[in-house]
């Protein structure tokens, strides 16, 4: 009797003193938001619209202050998050939609590093990194893909809402194709006999720029030629269902084990088509509605994870690729219904910009029971996920692996509030951030659609340096009043940039 009693006291004692067993492989999801801005949350304190699951991610977790994307742009900014490594070490750049996997299989990735550590892992939504070799045949298996960069499930939006292939890509093949219609892209001339936004305006839902004026697909204008597929095409109107569908499909298949989900909105990026459900739900119209719509959706990831027990045992990072940006080719009245409301805060410029409101975005994690509600001014960036989530899943980097990311964990879990000391901003010219000083190299090159946008780029022929913690709107350029600092942070940057 006493030998029972004494191992049962034994028992207790040793389950209430070691470590959850589950919180050494928690799940983790990633849902990574299309150019929503630093303030474009009730958290962050939009204006015009109502974000409450998101919020409550924020006041359970920690909101940070000072998170930042790796790029102000889509395709650098996904490569970054993905390799811990910089896009420009790799030329990224904003892709075609038929453009070649920009991630070679072999290349370290999130994916591939948990897949190893025990993980299932996923991807949804958003892709734009490429598929295939060269000239994709979409009417096939489209290789390389996900699956040979460590994604054991794929489902895509292949590029962009704007632009051709308008059809989703399941494991790496279109779903619902007819192999009597075949699919034909071509983004250098017109294929088929398609209607086109510059020959057909009376068909468009919306008017759109030249630049989104080429083949017509559920009434509205994209980037590139499409001909064939007809009956694969989507409607965008159903992405929220169809993709949060497929979240929580995935989530509920994998429950039983680790599982790694990254789950890439098509919201709020151009064309802003929302759901009827959330047609007037903002007062700034289709943008703001876009933005209630994302918010749902990471409500229904939210309770999916509650209903089946998860939610104790997942890590939600929350973030978006880039900055904001309004008028982005379609006539969505996105300027003038913005009323009062300020998507960047109180920062400079937004998407395809070298200011802060280029790269710093709403960055929140949310962990119950192991991260404790808080907000954080960390300087914080999403290229060091990989070397962090590393660290979370007990998994040794090779020096070659993500040589761009930094093991700041114990940041991100709200443990430290000591962030990275400097960091790169990449636009269509490099930042460096060193502490509050923000110094931004001289560079003038980009391509000619970037002039149509209404946003402060940065690019300039003279340096310029700021200091955030005086001018966080970037207004006052210091650069000949400290040419001691731009020497030194000018320096620092060549000697990153240089470091492979």
């Amino acid at each position: 009797m006493y030998r029972i009693i004494f191992s049962i006291i034994l028992l207790v004692v040793f389950s209430c003193s070691s470590p959850k067993k589950e919180n050494a492989k928690p799940n983790i999801v990633l849902i990574y938001v299309d150019d929503l801005g630093y303030a474009d949350l009730g958290c962050y304190g939009a204006k015009g619209v109502e974000t409450p699951n998101v919020d409550r991610l924020a006041k359970n977790g920690i909101r940070f202050t000072d998170g930042h994307c790796a790029a102000s742009t889509c395709t650098p900014s996904r490569f970054s998050i993905l390799t811990g490594k910089h896009a420009f070490r790799n030329k990224a750049a904003i892709l075609p939609g038929d453009a070649p996997l920009i991630i070679r299989p072999g290349t370290p990735t999130i994916a591939d590093m948990l897949q190893k550590a025990g993980y299932k892992t996923g991807v949804i939504g958003k892709w734009h990194l490429g598929l295939g070799d060269g000239t994709v045949n979409w009417n096939k298996e489209i290789k390389p893909g996900p699956a040979e960069i460590g994604f054991n499930y794929s489902f895509l939006i292949p590029a962009t809402g704007d632009r051709v292939p308008t059809v989703y890509v399941e494991n790496q093949r279109v779903v619902g194709l007819d192999p009597n219609d075949p699919i034909q892209i071509s983004y250098a001339e017109k294929i088929g006999d398609e209607p086109t936004g510059l020959l057909n305006p009376e068909l468009l839902k919306m008017k759109a720029d030249t630049q989104h004026s080429q083949t017509i697909i559920n009434g509205i204008s994209r980037i590139g030629y499409m001909n064939g597929g007809k009956v694969a095409r989507w409607q965008d109107e159903d992405f929220p269902d169809i993709l949060t569908g497929k979240a929580k499909a995935f989530i509920t298949k994998n429950k039983d084990q680790p599982f790694f989900l990254y789950f890439a909105f098509q919201d709020i990026h151009v064309p802003r088509v929302p759901n009827p459900k959330f047609v007037g739900k903002s007062k700034m119209g289709p943008r703001g509605d876009a933005i209630a719509q994302m918010d749902w959706c990471t409500g229904e990831i939210m309770k999916t994870l509650e209903k089946l027990g998860l939610a104790e045992n997942t890590l939600i990072i929350f973030s978006s690729d880039n900055g904001p940006i309004l008028d982005d080719g379609y006539a969505d009245k996105a300027v003038e219904l913005l009323g009062a409301h300020k998507p960047g805060g109180p920062f400079k410029g937004g998407k395809y910009s070298a200011y802060e409101a280029g790269t710093r975005v709403p960055t929140i994690t949310y962990w119950p029971g192991v991260i404790k509600p808080g907000e954080s001014n960390a300087l914080i960036n999403q290229i060091d996920l990989f070397a962090s989530l590393a660290k979370l899943t007990g998994q040794k980097l090779e020096p070659e692996d993500a040589p761009d990311s930094q093991d700041m964990l114990n940041t991100w879990l709200g443990k430290s509030k000591v962030g990275r000391k400097e960091m790169i901003e990449e636009a269509f010219v490099l930042a460096l951030r060193s502490g509050d000083w923000k110094y931004i190299a001289p560079g003038t090159q980009a391509p000619d659609w970037l002039k149509n946008k209404d946003v402060a780029t940065g690019l300039g022929e003279v340096p310029q340096l700021y200091n955030l913690a005086q001018d966080k709107a970037e207004q006052h350029n210091l650069a000949k009043k400290h040419p001691e600092k731009v020497k030194e942070l000018e320096q620092k940057l060549k000697a990153m940039v240089a470091n492979k």
